[in-house]
């Protein structure tokens, strides 16, 4: 089962790739046991999913990508190679609650032929999480036995869900807000959002963000006791990978109001009213301190938690930045904490500096060319760090720095043996699913960073803002 704070799930492509893994370390593995100086092929993270390294996984995977193959070629709905449920339907679309069925009404001789007409589906962009509502969608040949429309709409429709990971501010964003922004994006506003698990909470916190999306009032579609009819509508999102939009949608998009991770965040800017669209530019980065020629000191925000993933000397990572020229913010954002205020804070800022977690988001919210630090934990946490915030990165035309903790700054060097399993081989641990890599790497594990080390990182920020 999912973490609803930090879970994040594999794109179904990852998991393709994942098992090719399987396959060649069980091979490995296999002639290992004959030819003893093989060494045993060690897997991918497995991150969100627990995804056994066997034959039996890889079997899996393969009908898995068959079956979504299979529902490519139907008309209606499909899974995203993202694995996100996505129907897009037009014509006579009548949405009975009472039943969740979405009935789409068309000739008989179009659905002869069909391979499907039918379809259980969860408007959210990761599958298979069971507290989610799940609905039908059924294209049916006549209107007799289907509910009668009750009110009807000119405007089209998107369905989607504020469940699953809603709270968590990387999972807002990903999962919901800028799958949002591209499923709505052709529409220009004229369109309908019906919320499904509706979560009234969630949409008071971004709903500056959702009026930039849509001008029609937000609808909590499960209860509804009428009948409401669209010609057009989609039901789920958009969803290509974690901050990134897909570029097959990029490329078929190129005005220059087109859809883009550029446009999103100015955007964002225009929704918080957001200053600065540029970090500052430092002319000399060959002193530090006083020595820095520039009308003020270069702002870095240090992302602070107080649950899991401590920095346990965040003061003297405090007391360092300042040494290297930098002007030192410390803050956490809360579920409660107001977005506006704290995004306008982020933007204040030329470098964004946090352990991998949930806060690292904000970097939504910095001006462009501005510098993300990502503390990255013990555990073989490498390529999870780089897909989540790394590379979403580019788009988004910010700078990226990577800090490696080593053995010796993480909590875990003092609570297992040097031939522990936990600090040895981190993939063994990963091999046994993701509620063993969750608890021990992420909800068991504090950060004491090197400060001699770190200041290189410090240094190389400070070269990044110059160019």
């Amino acid at each position: 089962m999912y973490d609803p704070i930090i879970a994040k799930s594999f794109t179904r492509y990852d998991r393709k790739r994942l098992g090719c893994c399987a396959f060649i370390m069980f091979t490995i593995t296999i002639c290992s046991t004959f030819w003893p100086r093989l060494h045993p092929f060690t897997s991918t993270i497995d991150h969100g999913v627990n995804l056994p390294l066997s034959m039996n996984a890889m079997l899996e995977i393969t009908s898995e990508s068959t079956e979504v193959e299979m529902k490519k070629m139907d008309p209606v709905c499909r899974i995203l190679e993202a694995d996100a449920d996505y129907c897009e339907m037009e014509g006579d679309i009548r949405i009975d609650a009472n039943s969740s069925t979405i009935f789409l009404v068309t000739s008989a001789e179009n659905i002869v032929g069909n391979s499907t007409t039918s379809w259980s589906i969860q408007p959210y962009p990761r599958r298979g999480i069971h507290y989610i509502k799940k609905w039908t969608v059924k294209i049916v040949g006549s209107i007799n036995n289907i509910p009668k429309c009750t009110e009807n709409h000119k405007s089209p429709a998107i369905l989607f869900s504020t469940s699953g990971f809603a709270g968590n501010l990387f999972h807002d964003f990903a999962d919901l807000i800028l799958p949002l922004y591209t499923t709505s994006f052709d529409f220009k506003k004229d369109v309908r959002f019906l919320v499904s698990d509706y979560q009234s909470w969630w949409l008071s916190k971004y709903h500056e963000i959702l009026e930039k999306f849509t001008r029609h009032e937000i609808l909590a579609i499960d209860g509804q006791k009428r009948v409401h009819c669209y010609k057009k509508m989609v039901a789920g999102l958009n969803f290509h990978q974690e901050l990134i939009i897909n570029p097959l949608l990029l490329e078929s998009n190129q005005t220059q109001s087109s859809l883009s991770m550029s446009n999103f965040r100015r955007l964002m800017q225009e929704t918080y009213s957001l200053k600065r669209t540029h970090a500052m530019v430092i002319r000399n980065t060959t002193g530090t301190g006083d020595n820095l020629t520039a009308r003020r000191r270069p702002r870095i925000m240090i992302i602070t938690r107080n649950r899991t993933r401590i920095l346990m000397n965040q003061n003297e990572v405090f007391q360092t930045a300042q040494e290297q020229g930098f002007e030192v913010v410390l803050a956490e954002a809360q579920k409660s904490t107001n977005l506006s205020r704290f995004a306008r804070l982020v933007n204040s800022c030329d470098v964004l500096m946090g352990i991998h977690g949930a806060g690292l988001t904000n970097m939504v919210f910095l001006p462009e060319n501005a510098v993300v630090i990502q503390v990255v934990p013990l555990g073989a946490m490498d390529w999870l760090a780089k897909h989540d915030f790394g590379d979403p990165c580019v788009d988004m035309k910010l700078k990226y720095l990577e800090y490696k903790i080593g053995l010796k700054e993480s909590s875990l060097s003092l609570r297992y043996s040097s031939d522990d399993p936990v600090l040895k081989d981190p993939l063994s641990i990963h091999r046994k699913g993701w509620g063993e890599l969750r608890s021990t790497y992420l909800e068991n594990q504090n950060v004491t960073i090197d400060i001699g080390m770190f200041k290189s990182t410090l240094v190389e920020a400070l070269k990044l803002l110059s160019h």
